[in-house]
């Protein structure tokens, strides 16, 4: 603790504590070292009675110490189908975001977990087996932001044997003996028989690693020069220009590294982007690629309210979300920008709609004759694939008042006869 993690002294630390042995000695540990610690515990409900008792436990050790506590049970089934991952990421997702709630609300400094040296490996050959690229076989880092994880230089058989020499008492998981997870078969065949190969085989994963990670930071340094020369940062979201990167050397592996940073980890797909159609798009679980002519587009997946509608009241002067408009009362129609539209009041019926365009929309546009198709009106208007998707309409009822930001419909507009005008304003993001 003091030559790695020496920012920690005098901290508050919260501890990951799952009952295991690891877990355990990590708490030993610490409270024989005299640091300032809690505990927090996850109980997942994946295992019925058996996840009950381990909660129960860690709460007795806690008031045996004398330590804070803390505990939450979580629906991790039903968090794991809403959102389509696996039960393991979906424990992962709740309790790292649990613990980064717990150090703000509580006011801890630092959150330590469990992880030792044989998690390292059993992650090498995890992500060896997933294609994550360099990055994910540098192995568990030994501090990420304000996580540290003080076991990682020691091994499953040197913590067992400290917890016995110092008659401690843990939890076994039934379900890590359960060889259906990818992590517990490489953990009960294939790192036992990495470890018969002898001492020097383990000191040259860890030396192999730490020239990996080494590496990883090199090219981390490139990718950086890359970014100033194919990378714009637009209103739109991030342009990346494909003639610009497929003029540098190892086109493909540099365009994984750039958009690995926000979700993108299939190597192949991201590859075969280059050469495809304008529309073609690729979703991360935070992220859209989308191909546009000679560009990609990557902008942030963005969660609009029920069915991506929002009702406006007569009373509502203004809104902020999903965009910013303001209303307000006018004396005259004035000549403004496409921000800013004017209505005649009496044209409109309340509540009004704010929604996204949908295939069919078609209105009347200000200043022209007949009727148009928005998709047609987009096209003209030579509107990039994203800027259509971003486009909102305001409606009164089932006809369109303003495509937002371009033309108004020219049924509402400021006459001779017009009573009462409306004025709208919309600011952009």
């Amino acid at each position: 603790m003091e030559r790695e993690f020496p920012i920690a002294k005098g901290k508050k630390i919260l501890v990951a504590c799952s009952g295991g042995v690891d877990s355990m000695v990590l708490v030993h540990l610490l409270f024989q070292s005299g640091y300032s610690i809690a505990l927090a515990h996850c109980n997942f409900g994946l295992r019925g009675d058996e996840s009950d008792e381990d909660e129960t436990f860690v709460r007795r050790s806690a008031e045996d110490l004398g330590l804070p506590f803390h505990t939450k049970r979580f629906e991790t089934d039903t968090f794991a189908k809403e959102h389509k991952v696996s039960i393991q990421m979906a424990a992962r997702e709740l309790r790292y975001q649990w613990f980064e709630e717990l150090l703000g609300r509580e006011g801890y400094d630092y959150l330590a977990t469990g992880h030792h040296a044989d998690d390292d490996m059993e992650t090498f050959f995890i992500n060896l087996s997933r294609r994550t690229g360099l990055r994910g076989l540098r192995g568990i880092p030994k501090q990420n932001e304000n996580t540290i994880r003080p076991l990682l230089a020691f091994s499953r058989e040197e913590i067992l044997t400290y917890a016995k020499e110092n008659d401690l008492y843990w939890r076994e998981d039934s379900s890590n003996a359960d060889t259906k997870y990818l992590r517990n078969q490489i953990r009960h065949t294939l790192i036992p028989a990495y470890k018969d190969l002898g001492e020097k085989a383990q000191k040259g994963f860890q030396s192999t690693q730490n020239y990996l990670d080494q590496s990883s930071k090199l090219i981390d340094d490139y990718i950086q020069l890359v970014q100033k020369l194919v990378v714009e940062e637009t209103a739109e979201g991030i342009i990346i220009n494909i003639p610009k990167l497929q003029d540098l050397p190892n086109t493909d592996a540099l365009l994984f590294e750039l958009l690995h940073p926000y979700g993108f980890t299939d190597f192949d797909t991201l590859r075969d982007l280059l050469e495809a159609q304008t529309g073609k798009q690729v979703l991360s679980s935070s992220h859209r690629i989308l191909k546009n002519r000679e560009h990609l587009l990557l902008t942030v997946l963005e969660i609009e309210g029920p069915e991506g509608r929002y009702e406006i009241e007569a009373a509502t002067t203004s809104m902020e979300a999903p965009i910013s408009l303001a209303f307000s009362q006018a004396e005259r129609f004035e000549i403004t920008n496409g921000h800013t539209v004017f209505v005649d009041t009496e044209t409109l019926t309340y509540p009004l709609l704010l929604r996204k365009w949908e295939e069919g929309d078609s209105f009347y546009p200000f200043g022209m004759q007949g009727k148009k198709k928005l998709s047609k009106f987009f096209k003209d208007e030579k509107l990039s694939l994203v800027a259509k998707e971003n486009c909102w309409l305001l409606c009164s009822g089932d006809q369109i008042v303003w495509v937002v930001g371009y033309r108004m419909d020219d049924r509402f507009k400021v006459t001779k006869q017009t009573k009462k005008i409306v004025r709208i304003d919309y600011t952009p993001n």
